[in-house]
């Protein structure tokens, strides 16, 4: 891949990456400024709802670039990891939002589920659903990106830096959990009749997942996580699965060059579908499903934060992963958030406080 420069039509410099697919993409910058902006939701053509990390939740005028605050919610604990995380439009209900971020329990956090109503340019009615049982004071592996399927929502816990945390089917953290819109538990979720495991679980074994995507062209559930030192996963996520964390594991540990675990599989642990070593940071994960960007119909994209690039991953019909591309290196950037209109525009937010549309070059 090569970089090349150009200058757009308003005079800017735009950084180009040139992929695999003998394509050209441009990173124009849509708005700067931003603190960590953590999750994106587009409203419509002129407008975003951005959420910044540390507890702030932003309106950005997609045609100006200019932003302001909508809300700020109470009791948000914005410790290491932790904050004001991911924000998605309900496909249920009209004029409602989901959030996700991290609550401050007595100089604890705790990944939280909250819903609010987004009507005439105004944020309301905020409350929280579903307080998970995470809390800890660690600011480490908080999660959490929120998905949905047909009629229900699925939003992702680290295991808060605890590892056992991840076999520990009484504690939400190390999970994904599968809710009804009001934050109940389905009556058809894997372990709903299992006193020894939280109702809300629909996978457990994870260490953080920060990207989830529920791809309705293909009715599947994907995730991708942090590993330790290499071993970042993408996961095809399956109902009541254990996915391996601490147990099984492709990283090494920070201390020195030892495997973590017992060893890279083993029987009743769900394989990873790809494995990264070294580790890419993953931060956010999409299935694109347009024809603005034909080439990259139906394959994921993933967010790289360590290795600043959006990572693309190409997936064939039996759920394997056979390609690897990486596009936007060149800026340089963490990449944080990625999200994708309903015509096919590709949006993505940086840690350094941009957001970008890609478009071609």
């Amino acid at each position: 891949m090569s970089m090349k420069s150009a200058i757009s039509k308003t005079g800017l410099l735009l950084l180009v990456a040139v992929s695999s697919y003998s394509q050209a993409y441009e990173a124009v910058k849509v708005a700067s400024g931003l603190n960590i902006p953590w999750g994106m939701a587009y409203v419509d053509a002129q407008t975003m709802l951005v959420t910044e990390r540390q507890g702030v939740i932003k309106r950005l005028n997609l045609k100006t670039g200019k932003h302001q605050t909508l809300f700020t919610p109470e009791g948000v604990w914005a410790e290491g990891q932790g904050g004001l995380l991911d924000v998605a439009l309900s496909p249920f209900e009209a004029s409602k939002i989901y959030l996700t971020y991290s609550k401050d329990i007595g100089e604890e956090g705790a990944t939280t589920l909250a819903q609010a109503t987004y009507k005439s340019g105004k944020l309301t009615e905020w409350q929280d659903l579903f307080i998970s049982t995470s809390r800890s004071d660690t600011g480490r592996h908080f999660g959490s990106r929120i998905a949905f399927d047909n009629n229900s929502l699925y939003f992702s816990i680290g295991d808060r830096g605890v590892r056992e945390n991840g076999q520990d089917t009484l504690t939400h953290a190390g999970s994904i959990l599968r809710l009804n819109p009001d934050g109940s538990p389905p009556s058809d979720n894997p372990f709903i009749n299992n006193q020894g495991v939280l109702a809300e679980i629909w996978s457990y074994g994870h260490r953080n997942p920060q990207g989830l995507i529920f791809d309705p062209h293909s009715q599947k559930l994907w995730s991708i996580e942090h590993g330790p030192r290499g071993g970042d996963e993408i996961n095809l996520i399956k109902k009541g699965a254990n996915y391996g964390w601490p147990i099984t594991s492709h990283g090494k540990e920070y201390w020195g060059p030892i495997s973590v675990g017992e060893g890279k599989l083993k029987e009743g642990v769900e394989p990873p579908v790809k494995v990264y070593v070294p580790s890419i940071a993953p931060g956010s994960l999409v299935m694109y499903r347009g024809d603005k960007f034909p080439e990259l119909d139906g394959k994921l994209l993933a967010g790289a934060l360590k290795l600043t690039h959006i990572n693309v991953v190409t997936i064939d019909d039996a759920g394997k992963a056979v390609a690897e591309q990486r596009i936007m290196s060149e800026l340089g950037e963490r990449i944080r958030d990625i999200e994708v209109s309903p015509k096919g525009d590709i949006y993505f937010s940086t840690d350094s406080g941009n957001i970008y549309k890609l478009k071609r070059f």
